[in-house]
């Protein structure tokens, strides 16, 4: 692989939780080369379709990575309605 940005993206979920009891989700999206967070969503609840909108929102910011991995079940569902909505987006590789 070319040590170049784009060329493979990783996502993940961390939770917590506030002092008040309050739990709360980031969707961290990032670029494996460069190392640099292209997104941090924060919110109560991330569904796929929130998925969807935040990495085709960062397609069209950005570009089309070569490669999209993740290790979890939301992020895959939401990368496959990825496909089926944005042509743009419709062939990147995804390893989970």
């Amino acid at each position: 692989m070319l040590a170049l940005p784009n060329q493979r993206w990783s996502l993940d979920f961390v939770h917590d939780q506030l002092a008040t009891g309050r739990r709360f989700r980031v969707l961290n999206i990032v670029d494996d080369v460069t190392r640099e967070c292209l997104r941090a969503v924060v919110d109560t609840s991330i569904s796929g379709k929130r998925v969807v909108r935040e990495l085709a929102d960062l397609v069209a910011e950005r570009g089309r990575p070569r490669m999209i991995v993740s290790d979890n079940v939301l992020c895959r569902e939401a990368l496959a309605g990825l496909a089926r909505r944005s042509p743009c987006v419709g062939n990147v590789p995804t390893l989970m």
